[in-house]
């Protein structure tokens, strides 16, 4: 007899964090959140689009996250089916201030958010199955279960090409000046952007991606 499959919304359940209005700039609490993540950087005269390294991460990252919702998906009790979540970056520079015109300086981390249930003894398995099927990389050794609480943040929606998130940043860091917030990426906080159209498949114009920066008040 088939156990009756749990089904976790995360999307529902995140959707203030995960689907923001493109119209208005605002700020949320981020809470403590569970994801895989694997650390990178661009390579010297490279960029995102082109880093052979990033598309490594990112496929390492996909592989283990489908991985692990067919494997809850498909267990014999306590099945729980789940959506797999969109990609996310954090970004940073190590040798002077964040500039987004500038990528060839960027370092990351790359990331999934992973529902509690979620164990570190799972997420080996899934390890271990994907190396199984794959055979073994140096960036499936280096993907993590670890967790990241981000806190106070302004974010919006950005619709356009990356190329136009500038404009959009622009209006962000002018929300944050009216409102008394100081923009804390720099050495206590990374930009934040999270992935949610495909960009070998969507129009650019069309491209979705939330952009989140943490802040204090000042």
């Amino acid at each position: 007899m088939e156990t009756n499959i749990k089904t976790l919304d995360l999307k529902k359940k995140f959707k203030n964090l995960y689907q923001p209005s493109a119209k208005k700039i605002e700020t949320v609490q981020v809470p403590n959140l569970q994801f895989a993540m694997i650390d990178g950087a661009i390579e010297k005269g490279s960029e995102p689009g082109k880093s052979p390294s990033f598309a490594d991460s990112t496929q390492t990252l996909y592989g283990l996250s489908y991985t692990l919702k067919f494997m809850f998906k498909k267990r014999k009790t306590d099945a729980v089916d789940y959506p797999v979540m969109a990609l996310e970056g954090l970004w940073w520079v190590e040798d002077g201030n964040f500039d987004i015109r500038v990528k060839d300086n960027w370092f990351y981390t790359l990331m999934m958010m992973q529902p509690d249930v979620v164990t570190q003894e799972i997420f080996e398995e899934a390890r271990e199955q994907v190396r199984k099927k794959k055979g073994d990389s140096p960036f499936l050794s280096k993907v993590r279960l670890a967790h990241f609480e981000e806190g106070l943040c302004v974010q919006t929606m950005h619709i356009g090409p990356y190329a136009t998130e500038p404009e959009t940043l622009d209006r962000m860091k002018e929300f944050m000046r009216e409102n008394g917030f100081q923009d804390n990426v720099g050495p206590n906080g990374k930009h934040h952007e999270i992935y949610l159209s495909d960009p070998r498949k969507a129009a650019p114009e069309k491209m979705k991606t939330v952009l989140r920066h943490p802040v204090v008040r000042k």
